[in-house]
């Protein structure tokens, strides 16, 4: 018989007495928004990563109730969100739009859970750490109101691949252009990106006269300003002052947060493209220090999360139509700029619903639940 573990204890009549180890304590999981499109991932990345969990809750609005998700090989039923589904929860992960959870996320809390959450609610309070685990794990742990942000998945893009280089030349400033795949607004997009496509694609004439496009679009239009199909779209995000776009605001904001760099000078431009899944950032970056093309590429090769592939004479690029469906941030076209020893130029992709939202709440809750498996 195989016995468990054990440490010592204190000695008695000559004899080591020795008490077994408590069994490690599997911490309980939450997943708010289920059966949404992150949730849906969510789901999988729980399925395929180490398991580090015990009870798994699905939990969704009222229309999704009953509905049976798979995950970790069993057929999970979804349940209404309630506050009494949130008793015994360690970590509860919030993939839902703003105001649910800026409603129900403190409601988690109070019932003793521990809330990472995907939407954009929390992420510039300074009281909540915005978190992504290959840059600044340690601020999973600086928590007030038991909260934890996740970046937006432009941001995530880009920062995976910015941070080791922060580190190395200390950054200075960012020029950034996204372009934005159509699930970033999630099923709505990529819905409207496929009808419209159904629209064009018996007339080969479309895209070469002026006003065409909309003309067999016509008022399809989905969640965007304009046609996306043969298009591209400078605007992501709602309106906010001096004619920036909230999706540029929040780039800024957001990297300067999780770098610790708060008056780094980030001026980004945002697009929507016609791509069902994967966001990619062209990136101008000025740092403080003279930059080697060939010593920055080593320094991505070994960063964490991350994928060179830069050989343009073969036709390598880092592109949405490979980064789908991985998990880490693909990096390439890295070269010096031709007027300024200090800065590089490169062009980041990754998939948004994994690295950009599913897979980093998902690392950022393995944080967490080693926390509680240490108690």
């Amino acid at each position: 018989m195989t016995l468990p573990p054990a440490v010592p204890s204190r000695y008695a009549g000559g004899v080591s007495r020795v008490r077994p180890r408590a069994p490690r304590r599997e911490p309980t999981l939450a997943v708010v928004g289920a059966t949404g499109a992150v949730g849906t991932v969510l789901c999988d990345l729980l399925s395929s990563r180490k398991n580090v969990w015990g009870e798994i809750r699905l939990l969704a609005s009222a229309r999704s109730v009953g509905r049976a998700v798979r995950c970790r090989g069993e057929s999970l039923a979804v349940r209404a969100l309630a506050p009494e589904e949130f008793d015994g929860v360690d970590v509860a992960l919030f993939d839902v739009p703003d105001e649910v959870s800026a409603a129900w996320a403190p409601i988690a809390v109070q019932r003793g859970a521990t809330v990472i959450d995907n939407s954009g609610a929390f992420r510039m309070d300074r009281d909540v750490p915005l978190v992504v685990p290959e840059i600044n794990p340690e601020q999973a742990r600086n928590r007030p109101k038991g909260i934890v942000a996740n970046a937006d998945c432009t941001t995530l893009a880009m920062i995976v691949a910015i941070a080791p280089l922060h580190r190395e030349y200390g950054l200075r400033e960012l020029v950034v252009s996204s372009y934005q795949a159509v699930s970033g607004v999630g099923q709505a997009g990529v819905d409207a990106l496929r009808r419209q496509l159904g629209h064009i694609c018996d007339d080969l004439s479309l895209g070469s006269q002026p006003g065409n496009v909309r003309r067999a679009i016509g008022e399809d239009l989905g969640p965007f300003p304009a046609p996306v199909a043969l298009n591209v779209v400078p605007w992501a995000g709602v309106p906010g002052d001096g004619g920036w776009s909230s999706d540029e605001i929040q780039l800024r904001d957001e990297t300067r947060k999780i770098l610790g760099l708060p008056d780094l000078k980030v001026s980004a431009t945002c697009v929507r493209v016609p791509v069902v899944t994967g966001h990619s950032v062209a990136v101008h970056a000025v740092f403080g220090a003279e930059v080697d093309a060939a010593a920055a590429q080593e320094i991505l090769r070994g960063a964490p999360g991350m994928v060179v592939v830069d050989d343009p004479a073969a036709g390598e690029f880092p592109m949405p139509i490979d980064a789908v469906g991985t998990d880490p941030i693909w990096v390439g076209r890295i070269r010096r700029a031709v007027d300024d020893p200090r800065a590089l130029a490169m062009f980041v992709t990754g998939d948004n619903l994994r690295k950009g939202a599913a897979l980093n709440t998902v690392q950022v809750a393995e944080l967490l639940a080693s926390e509680v498996a240490a108690r």
